[in-house]
């Protein structure tokens, strides 16, 4: 009785093919791969984006501190624009009669009437 082992080498051949399938796919999205042993193999370029990991992080730490400073200058713009004392209006108001007083007919241009003969 003749034994056919084209069964056995077919599902070596699956295994093997769905672990080439999974590193690839690992690899293409940076992740550490498996050996055949199950273990990890890390990048080789890994210290590069470790350093570029780093100085990601303390850029986006020190953005991350510019716009907690601009908030806080916000905060201070809103309390300064919402203040019942402050009034817009009364304060455009002031530089009308300012004006008014200054020059009596608004916003001078420096043009007279001339008398037509």
């Amino acid at each position: 009785m003749p034994h056919d082992p084209s069964f056995i080498v077919a599902i070596v051949m699956i295994c093997t093919g769905g672990w080439l399938i999974n590193n690839w796919i690992r690899a293409k999205h940076g992740y550490a791969l498996e050996d055949e042993w199950g273990g990890k193999t890390e990048r080789k370029d890994t210290a590069q984006s470790r350093a570029e990991s780093e100085r990601l992080k303390a850029e986006n730490r020190e953005l991350h501190g510019k716009v907690e400073a601009m908030q806080d200058r916000l905060v201070v713009l809103e309390k300064i624009v919402t203040d019942r004392g402050y009034t817009l209006a009364q304060e455009i108001e002031a530089l009308r009669d300012e004006r008014t007083a200054d020059h009596g007919t608004g916003v001078p241009l420096g043009i007279e009437k001339k008398e037509r003969v």
